[in-house]
């Protein structure tokens, strides 16, 4: 190996052209576009002979190996690079470096490649090209690969290296080997003196911070990301991206919409990944005044609303309970991708508009836009919701005979709650008896919620027998069971149904209600005494029920699983969480305001009647959103029609 071998070899290119940088000296080739263009540029230099020069052929490689992903050839950068006369250590780094960046096939490539580098004896890797390298060996798991790389990076010296380091942890890391990319973390973070540091170095060791806790978020441990991050002396856009994303997709909604508001009340501007970050939580918590400012920030920053970010908003909009305001946005958007159209379509499913959702997805079809599995799924929702058994099966039907698409076991699913809701529950068992695939505890927990809600007993425990053999630490089983039995009187099943849960330390999920007023989240449990406004609660509470009696409500006591005296049962209901957050509801926004809550379960039949007569009385229009779908109350009906 020649350790002296230069970036860029001239090869025979004038003494001017060593000065200039390489890009400067070919404006054709930085004129091009596409391909194509290239291609017609290379077949010049081709029959003139300029291929002969080292940096004419490099810049042509660069082109076609590192353009953005929609104008690169790796395939054609490959012939390009196999017909360069004398190939330098540019060279071999840009073509590296395309494959590593490509998938996890061709990256597999890229490691073939560094390895028939290692054999040309005229060149030696430098620092840029053991980091294209360490990304495909962490793209392709290749860890043992990876660990020798290591060692010729400590072998070339270039442990230093803050850039070459962040790859080697961000590949333990993406290996798996969490220990390791410790031990080489602290190793060259922790006892450097930040001060001293100069802004390329400042910037690596930022990097690596950033490794490190997209690494813990990875496995879960958003505590050790959370200490990370408060430890880090400097961070960029990029730390809080990875901190937002993290929580959001390990379930932490609330923490990913605190990191976010602490983010944008700082120094630092919410960028587009940010966004496309921190909306899927905004979504779940239904923080529509958050959600707003979002969008608001959006367009005044002209950051480009594109397919994803575009759907994001949609979900956003939709999950928030504003659905005008998601079509409006759908509307700006193009109609040529199928993320959109699929976000839209179960916007409309979700607030049971199902005629608005198979009207989108015909719209989608004329378009010339191709469904998709997500799609399907969201126009099945549609139709169980609003009981459209036949239009169900005939969709499910043109999903496999006309689309083409295998359905998955969330399809399965939703062909199961839609036979099931209407009451069809042998046929609804015996789909899933004939499924191509094992059924699911989600599919088995369709047919047992439609047990439940049919009242068929003898089916209920026969699924929820093959719930408590699939997942015994489940709650749901035991509950729905509890439920059947508590609405036949049947207490001593009840009973025995508690013990088990009690001798096998189950719980059930607390019902939990929130409700985001001036843009602070207010949550509240069943029973919840612990709000700062209790009392004024409460008070409102007792208002509420005082006047529902007047209007005619007549309290559901088979929604209580307790074996109580009627009163007691009434007094029980009175202080689910759904009650609570209307009351909150109620004595902390002004008259006519509409009132937006998220449940984590599914409403209960006695607190939808209650919340209907409320909505009547109070003269409010009331949204819930439950697990699976929206309540719109108003003047004492809901958008449902009963049917949920």
């Amino acid at each position: 190996m020649n350790p002296t071998q230069t970036l860029y070899s001239p090869g025979g290119s004038s003494p001017a052209s060593q000065a200039a940088h390489p890009s400067s000296l070919f404006p054709e080739i930085n004129k091009c576009r596409t391909m194509r263009d290239l291609s017609q540029i290379h077949a010049v230099f081709v029959k003139s002979g300029q291929m002969r020069d080292t940096l004419a052929a490099a810049e042509i490689l660069r082109f076609c190996a590192t353009s953005d992903l929609l104008h690169r050839d790796l395939d054609y950068a490959h012939k390009v690079f196999n017909q360069m006369p004398q190939r330098n250590c540019f060279s071999w780094n840009t073509i590296i470096r395309g494959f590593s960046e490509s998938d996890e096939h061709r990256a597999v490539i890229a490691i073939a490649l560094f390895c028939e580098m290692m054999s040309d004896e005229f060149v030696e890797p430098n620092r840029f090209t053991f980091p294209s390298v360490l990304k495909a060996c962490a793209k392709t798991g290749k860890i043992e690969e990876g660990k020798q790389i290591h060692g010729l990076a400590l072998k070339l010296g270039l442990s230093g290296d803050e850039f070459v380091m962040s790859n080697l942890v961000r590949m333990y890391v993406m290996c798996g080997l969490m220990k390791d990319a410790c031990v080489l973390f602290y190793k060259n973070i922790i006892e450097r003196d930040m001060v001293m540091m100069d802004r390329r170095k400042r910037d690596g060791e930022v990097v690596l911070w950033n490794v490190m806790i997209d690494g813990y978020m990875r496995l879960g441990d958003c505590k050790a990301a959370r200490m990370l991050f408060d430890q880090m002396r400097q961070r960029s856009v990029v730390s809080w991206n990875t901190m937002i994303s993290g929580y959001s997709q390990n379930g932490f909604f609330k923490d990913a919409v605190e990191v976010f508001c602490e983010m944008k009340n700082g120094d630092f501007r919410p960028n587009y990944v940010t966004l496309v970050s921190v909306l899927p939580a905004i979504s779940r918590l239904g923080s529509l005044e958050l959600g707003e400012w979002l969008h608001f920030y959006v367009e005044n920053s002209r950051i480009e609303i594109d397919d994803v970010l575009g759907s994001a908003l949609i979900d956003m909009y939709s999950k928030c309970g504003v659905i005008e305001k998601a079509i409006q946005v759908f509307e700006r958007l193009p109609r040529e991708n199928v993320i959109t159209w699929s976000a839209m379509i179960n916007g409309f499913a979700i607030h049971g508009q199902a005629s608005e959702a198979i009207d989108c997805f015909c719209e989608m079809r004329r378009a010339g836009v191709r469904p998709s599995d997500v799609a399907y799924i969201s126009l099945l929702t549609a139709c169980s919701h609003a009981g459209l058994v036949e239009e169900g099966r005939k969709y499910f039907s043109q999903m496999v005979n006309v689309d083409g698409l295998d359905p998955r076991i969330e399809h399965y699913g939703c062909m199961v709650d839609l036979l099931g809701r209407s009451g069809l529950l042998e046929e609804a068992e015996e789909f899933i008896l004939n499924m191509p695939v094992k059924p699911d505890d989600v599919v088995w927990k369709a047919l047992l919620g439609a047990c439940r809600m049919h009242g068929n007993v003898e089916m209920g425990k026969r699924v929820a027998n093959i719930l408590m053999d699939m997942v015994p630490n489940d709650s749901g089983a035991y509950v729905a069971l509890s439920n059947m039995y508590a609405s036949q009187g049947n207490w001593s099943e009840v009973s025995e149904m508690r013990l088990r849960m009690k001798e096998m330390d189950i719980r059930k999920d607390p019902g939990c209600s929130w409700i985001d007023v001036d843009g602070v989240l207010h949550e509240f449990l069943v029973e919840d005494d612990s709000h700062p406004r209790a009392e004024e609660i409460n008070s409102m509470l007792v208002e509420i029920s005082e006047k529902m009696r007047v209007a005619g409500y007549r309290p559901i006591t088979t929604q209580v699983l307790l074996n109580l005296e009627e009163e007691d049962k009434e007094n029980a209901l009175h202080y689910h969480s759904e009650k609570i957050a209307v009351a909150f509801g109620l004595i902390s926004t002004s008259p006519g305001k509409p009132i937006r809550i998220v449940k984590n379960l599914r409403i209960c039949e006695d607190c939808h009647s209650s919340i209907k007569l409320i909505s009547k009385v109070y003269k409010r229009k009331i949204t819930v959103r439950d697990r699976k779908r929206f309540h719109h109350f108003q003047d004492g009906s809901c958008s449902c029609m009963d049917y949920w």
